[in-house]
């Protein structure tokens, strides 16, 4: 007998950092294995990388703001996910952030977060 409790035939959140962070994302490779080509490099194009989610901090339509203050800091990428409506909790986008140093990046991705609401 086989229980399934969800089925999810997508990359996994965890992954999204190699989207700004390696020479082929997860993303890519996804569709290449379901088209059975061959997989390519995961191999990371910068020395160090981090990953921030957003999440909605409140009920009602999305409405990103800071997303251009937050991209202004350096190595910062911002992906929202184009929801229309934001939830408490909800995850409605992440950022990478990708450099040299991972104390450094982890600090930066602090800051480009606070930066930004949805």
């Amino acid at each position: 007998e086989v229980l399934v409790n969800e089925i999810a035939p997508r990359v996994h959140n965890s992954g999204h950092i190699t989207m700004d962070s390696c020479e082929a994302s997860q993303f890519e490779n996804q569709v290449r294995a379901v088209m059975g080509l061959p997989l390519a490099s995961t191999e990371m194009i910068v020395p160090a990388a981090v990953m921030v989610n957003i999440l909605g901090e409140r009920e009602g339509p999305s409405e990103p703001v800071g997303v251009d203050a937050a991209t202004a800091l350096q190595g910062v990428s911002v992906h929202l996910y184009g929801k229309k409506d934001t939830k408490i909790d909800r995850k409605m986008g992440h950022i990478n952030t990708v450099g040299n140093a991972l104390p450094e990046l982890i600090e930066t991705a602090k800051e480009a977060r606070r930066r930004v609401s949805i």
